[in-house]
Formats: C-alpha cells, sequence, structure tokens
C-alpha cells in the first residue's frame, strides 16, 4: 500500500498543499473527500460518532483511528486512558503530532499485550472485515482484548438502498459478491492511485447474527438519519 490516505491525512495537518481525496467504489463513481472532515471536532462529529464517545468509558482502545479525532476528544475533553492504532504510518505520525499520548501503528489482527475496557470502531467501524468471511476472524480477536464487562462501540451502514430494484421491487444485486456490502474501493490523491481494496458495510441483522455466533450480546444503540447505525456488542 502506498499509504495515500494517511499522506493526504498529514498534509493536511502540516500545510502540504493538501488536496481532496478522490474515492471510487465497485457500485459507486468517483466521489471527492475533503481531507478536513477527518479533522472534526467533537461538536462537528454525526450523532452517532458522538453516542460512541459518550459510551465509551475505561481503558479504550480506538481501531483505526485515522486523523485520531475520537481520540482526541476522549483524552483532552475526559482525561480517558486511550490508545489509538492504524495501520498508516502518517495518520499516526500525524496523531502523534496531534498530542494524542499513544498512537502506534498496527494491525488489529496483530495487537496483543493489552486488554480494554471499551474498543471503538467508528466511520464504518466493520469496514475493516474487508470480507464477510472474515467477520468470525475480527470479532474472535477483538473478544480477546476485552476486559471482563468490556464493551465493542462499532458503526455500520446498511447500503442495500444504493441497488436498483426490479419490477418485483426487489434489489438488483451483483452475483459476484457473497454479501451486497463487500464493496472494492479504489483511493486516488495527488494523481497517485492506491491499490484496490476490500470495505464491508454490514446490515444490523447481519452484524447481530455475527456477533451471537461469536458469543456476544448485540444491542442496536442508536439509527442514523441514512441508514447507518451504532451497535454495542458485549460478553
Amino acid at each position: 500500500m502506498k499509504d495515500l490516505f494517511g499522506k493526504a491525512i498529514f498534509d493536511f495537518y502540516t500545510k502540504n498543499s493538501p488536496e481532496d481525496i478522490i474515492t471510487e467504489t465497485s457500485i459507486s463513481e468517483e466521489d471527492e473527500m475533503s481531507v478536513e472532515y477527518l479533522f472534526r471536532n467533537y461538536n462537528e462529529m454525526p450523532k452517532i460518532e458522538q453516542k460512541a464517545l459518550q459510551l465509551a468509558k475505561g481503558k479504550i482502545l480506538d481501531v483505526g483511528c485515522g486523523a485520531g479525532s475520537h481520540a482526541l476528544s476522549l483524552q483532552n475533553e475526559r482525561s480517558l486512558d486511550i490508545t489509538a492504532i492504524d495501520i498508516s504510518e502518517k495518520a499516526i505520525e500525524t496523531c502523534l503530532l496531534r498530542g494524542i499520548k499513544n498512537a502506534k501503528v498496527e494491525n488489529i489482527l496483530d495487537f496483543e499485550g493489552e486488554k480494554f475496557d471499551t474498543i471503538l470502531l467508528l466511520m464504518n467501524g466493520t469496514g475493516i472485515f474487508g470480507q464477510l468471511k472474515n467477520c468470525n476472524t475480527y470479532l474472535t480477536k477483538l473478544k480477546s482484548l476485552l476486559n471482563p464487562g468490556g464493551q465493542i462501540l462499532i458503526d455500520s451502514s446498511d447500503i442495500i438502498y444504493m441497488f436498483d430494484e426490479d419490477e418485483d421491487g426487489g434489489k438488483w444485486i451483483p452475483s459476484e459478491n457473497d454479501y451486497y456490502g463487500e464493496l472494492v474501493f479504489n483511493i486516488s490523491y495527488k494523481g497517485e492511485k492506491e491499490e484496490p481494496f476490500d470495505w464491508l458495510y454490514l446490515d444490523y441483522n447481519t452484524l447481530q447474527n455475527a456477533a451471537i455466533s461469536n458469543g456476544f450480546n448485540c444491542e442496536l444503540v442508536l439509527e442514523g438519519d441514512h441508514y447507518d447505525y451504532l451497535a454495542k456488542l458485549s460478553i
């Protein structure tokens, strides 16, 4: 990976001629994403993210932290003990520059040695699962990192609305995917293209079924305005 997402974050923070990120998926056209959005403060966040931060407690792990805005809010505004991880070196470098005390380059599947009271996976937290078949692997790993009484706060969206309806009112979904929420993402930044990567959107019922099969209780905490939701997984 070229870490273009991380480069965009770093460029924005260091004022190094940042540009918008160009995103495209297997079911959508090119779109521009403002990097500034990743640097929003608590008051600028969607209600789902605000709710997740309100529920966060104890020792916290922020998975896929990006520019670190969630971690920074919890650290600075609530003085909570938080560890922020991301696979992007430039994103973590930015997090450290922003003042996050504990930020490290780490893949969640390789993370070991600590347990947490709250694990956050926000901004379509199910995305890192990549494909439906990987849910059990990630949920098993996340469960192993929880303290007794711990919680996972994770958000996603049901993207069924993006598919065309047929004459009977059903949805026309490409047959090459095992599940309609499996997308391939393409990112471009400053004329460079990132390697395509898998990204998973999970409807709540599918997440709930996966959670229950892995020994979790699963609670629908909040639904957003556009098919999005926040869920709480606990043991």
